[in-house]
């Protein structure tokens, strides 16, 4: 059973900076006292991912992170949460053996991922998303209680904005080789709910604030996801 007080550490996404996830952090803080922690990120890290000693860096910087929050914590253990891309480097994060470099165990600290809105089966990926699923398909640390989120958000609503309205379609096709098809305007539902993990859906959020006014990190919406993943694990 995971202690759901225990304190947090987040990862953000692709070229997202870390004021963006700093509202969760509060939240977790204020509404259910848990001490939250965010993995720093500029877009120049970001922009280095598209090369192992990218991910490297931020797996190094996430589990010095984890080392910290627990010995400032005393805690034993912390839940990860992943934003997009950050969802699926943690899934590399939390295994024994992965990238050179990055081979990090980190579940000896961490028994429970939460993903949202990550990219975790595509049909095109970048060759390090990619290898993640091949090398760690779905759940592979038995001890760590995954769940992962994902969005709806309606292309035609008022929540949209106009860069969803344009580009969700193509990104849906490029991701789930089909345009017509359900998503937070930038990854798919089906991308979005690794298999085997729990499952979390939600409706009106987008994937960031560049595609809609509520996202996955919006204090309307944390409570949805956060609360399903508290009842469902206790």
């Amino acid at each position: 059973m995971v202690n759901p007080c225990q304190p947090v550490v987040i990862l953000g996404g692709f070229l997202i900076t870390d004021e963006a996830y700093q509202p969760l952090a509060d939240w977790l803080g204020r509404e259910r006292g848990i001490d939250a922690s965010v993995v720093h990120a500029s877009r120049g890290d970001w922009l280095l991912t598209s090369w192992a000693q990218g991910w490297r860096r931020l797996l190094q910087r996430t589990d010095a992170l984890v080392e910290q929050v627990l010995e400032s914590s005393g805690s034993d253990q912390v839940t990860l949460i992943g934003h997009s891309s950050g969802g699926v480097m943690l899934r590399l994060y939390l295994a024994e053996k992965g990238l050179t470099g990055a081979s990090l165990n980190g579940q000896r600290h961490c028994n429970r991922l939460i993903t949202l809105g990550s990219p975790h089966q595509a049909k095109r990926a970048t060759p390090l998303r990619a290898m993640v699923d091949q090398i760690l398909p779905g759940c592979a640390c038995s001890g760590v209680d995954y769940i992962a989120v994902a969005g709806r958000l309606d292309l035609e609503g008022a929540m949209a904005t106009g860069f969803a309205r344009r580009s969700a379609r193509r990104s849906y096709k490029q991701i789930a080789g089909e345009g017509e098809v359900s998503g937070d305007g930038l990854v798919p539902v089906d991308s979005a709910l690794l298999k085997g993990a729990r499952a979390v859906e939600l409706h009106d959020t987008a994937h960031g604030g560049l595609f809609g006014s509520t996202w996955y990190g919006s204090v309307e919406r944390i409570p949805q996801w956060w609360n399903q993943v508290v009842a469902a694990g206790a």
